[in-house]
């Protein structure tokens, strides 16, 4: 494979998985201006994604090295936004919102896991070795 490849699938991948993001955060500003819906969203589908493609890479030959590149570094790194989040933390606690900020870290560190979580355990239970 040429060496310039695999960076034109992640960068494919990275501007549609950064679209994605941004028309997510809209989409969370709809439902509030105060807690950071959008963001949320993104990082526990991004994770489910991931674990979704991880054990697919793990489990079967469907995903090429392209595709893993193209979905999970490309889309998924472009999708998920935890540089976002830890600003966003750190407004809702500058603005003493220590409730929110509290509710926010746990969903999203705790919903991101269970989250990868689900998405590998649906693969598994399509592709059993």
């Amino acid at each position: 494979m040429n060496a310039v490849i695999p960076f034109i699938y992640v960068g494919l991948g990275g501007l549609l998985g950064a679209i994605l993001r941004y028309l997510t955060t809209l989409a969370g500003l709809k439902v509030s201006l105060v807690f950071p819906y959008g963001t949320l969203a993104s990082n526990l589908v991004g994770c489910f994604a991931i674990g979704v493609i991880a054990q697919l890479a793990a489990d079967t030959d469907l995903l090429s090295s392209e595709a893993r590149l193209f979905l999970a570094t490309g889309i998924c790194g472009g999708f998920t936004t935890l540089s976002s989040m830890i600003y966003e933390l750190a407004q809702l606690l500058k603005d003493d919102e220590i409730f929110f900020a509290s509710v926010y870290f746990a969903l999203t560190l705790g919903g991101a896991l269970l989250s990868f979580y689900l998405g590998s355990l649906l693969i598994s239970g399509f592709f059993k070795p």
